[in-house]
């Protein structure tokens, strides 16, 4: 036995590390799309379709989860985009990851920005209520509005509470996650979606310098 652990164990040195259960997480990617217009950049915005059962008349950007016929996250970005926008994928260049998500509710998202040329564009009507633009530089100069939520847990009711310390008084942490939040005009950008566009805006600080 001591001579296969050690067997194991030089294996395991060479492998590696990822993130624990990982291959249970299911794969997302959205693509955070700039538009340059009259000499400035644009970020172009999505408002779901009424018609979807998932998040009707949210805003957010192109993407979906990940198809076994996709190659990579980058290539689910693409399609997605691709189909909801109605643009031809010579139409999306100069494509760079950001990093991407782990979602506490089993989901790893990965977010891409890429130039987009809008001049072809005929939306999805099935998928894509409306799409919009806002200035890239608003949210270089607009701090989100960054709130709270508590996720309390809740054991099911057949929990072995009498094999843990403490019992039914266990004493629990909830969760907690931050929800941001951008305030343009009648729009309000909130979630995942906010989320992706203020880390893009530090990513544009940090190579600034700023």
């Amino acid at each position: 036995m001591k001579k296969k652990i050690y067997t194991v164990m030089d294996a395991l040195r060479h492998r590696t590390p990822t993130v624990m259960d990982f291959d249970k997480y299911a794969t997302y990617a959205v693509l955070l799309p700039l538009i340059r217009q009259h000499d400035d950049t644009f970020v172009l915005f999505e408002v779901r379709s009424f018609q979807l059962r998932r998040q009707p008349g949210e805003i957010c950007f192109p993407g979906g989860k990940m198809d076994p016929c996709d190659q990579s996250p980058q290539e689910t970005a693409i399609r997605e985009t691709c189909e909801e926008l109605g643009i031809e994928k010579e139409h999306i260049t100069h494509v760079v990851p950001l990093d991407y998500v782990l979602s506490p509710f089993g989901m790893v998202i990965y977010p891409f920005v890429a130039f987009v040329n809008n001049a072809h564009m005929q939306i999805n009507k099935k998928e894509v209520e409306d799409v919009f633009t806002v200035p890239l530089s608003f949210f270089i100069e607009t701090k989100p509005k960054i709130y709270r939520v508590q996720f309390e847990p809740k054991p099911e009711d057949d929990f072995p509470f009498d094999d843990i310390p403490g019992g039914r008084q266990y004493n629990w942490r909830p969760r907690q996650i931050e929800e941001h939040f951008y305030y343009y005009k009648d729009k309000v950008i909130w979630g995942l979606t906010a989320k992706i566009v203020y880390h893009f805006v530090r990513l544009i600080e940090q190579m600034r310098g700023e």
